[in-house]
């Protein structure tokens, strides 16, 4: 998340120097990831297609005829989030790999936001029906409550989901209403950078959409892998407690966590995501 709160209960400040140092950055220009990948030795291919009236976009490396890994970001951001996952020889070799760009952000009909979570969940399953076999989806922040939906409502394309700094409890969602909706309002939302705007809208309405969503946590059937740093002063630990309490009893669950680690995972302690990939890769895999 963009907002930090200074407490649960308190104010909110916006951190703008995250905004100047992120923000105006979070997408590769085409040229940038050519170069990128060029740097690296790495092939790659970067799809551009319409679904309806919404754009699609992701980049994949990898093995096509591997397990496919889909990544989630979170808000804001951009499929450029995991370019460092994309690039890593290791996971290559062993996967197929895909970043996407969420509604309203990077090159998926950047600035137009979709704060509902079913539909954002549609789009990304629009994209993951073109690969072969189910998938392993990783929700970073954000993205953790769209993979989640995903698997509730499209379990025939999911192989396990990973959520990653997932914000998902409604309860524990701060109320920022009182500061969120004035910046929606045509006088002041163009004081916000694009990607933030987008940002504001989506989660305006996070708190109602993960409401919704709670009777539908019960058809998550695949694995589900937690990592979550008790640290996170984004998203509450306390969130891995909810996951647990309201998945089936059926569906396996596997916790990868550290004492000291924050809420920008991918960034920090990117090892915990290449372990709970390998370890939803190793219970997931077809028995000949």
């Amino acid at each position: 998340m963009l907002f930090l709160s200074k407490n649960r209960n308190g104010f909110t400040l916006i951190v703008f120097a995250f905004v100047l140092q992120g923000c105006f950055t979070f997408t590769k220009t085409p040229r940038q990831l050519k170069k990128y990948f060029a740097e690296k030795q790495v092939p790659f291919q970067r799809v551009l297609s319409n679904f309806g009236h919404r754009k699609l976009h992701y980049v994949k490396t990898g093995d096509a005829k591997k397990t496919t890994i889909v990544f989630v970001h979170g808000s804001p951001g951009s499929y450029s989030a995991f370019l460092d996952f994309l690039s890593d020889s290791t996971l290559r070799q062993h996967f197929q790999l895909v970043s996407v760009d969420r509604p309203g952000f990077g090159y998926a009909n950047y600035g137009w936001a979709e704060p509902s979570i079913d539909l954002q969940a549609d789009i990304i399953t629009e994209i993951i029906q073109s690969f072969s076999g189910k998938v392993i989806l990783v929700g970073h922040s954000l993205g953790g409550p769209v993979i989640a939906n995903l698997a509730m409502r499209y379990p025939q394309h999911v192989r396990g989901i990973i959520l990653v700094a997932a914000s998902v409890d409604p309860k524990l969602e701060p109320n920022e209403r009182w500061f969120r909706g004035p910046l929606r309002t045509p006088f002041l939302k163009w004081i916000l950078p694009v990607s933030m705007r987008v940002s504001n809208e989506e989660i305006y309405d996070l708190r109602t959409e993960l409401e919704y969503m709670l009777p539908q946590w019960k058809n998550i059937v695949c694995p589900v892998a937690i990592v979550h740093g008790e640290r996170d002063q984004l998203v509450p630990y306390q969130n891995v407690d909810f996951i647990q309490q309201q998945l089936n009893e059926a569906a396996p669950k596997f916790l990868f966590t550290k004492k000291e680690m924050n809420h920008f995972v991918p960034w920090t302690n990117p090892e915990l995501i290449h372990q709970a990939i390998f370890k939803m890769e190793e219970v997931t895999k077809p028995t000949n």
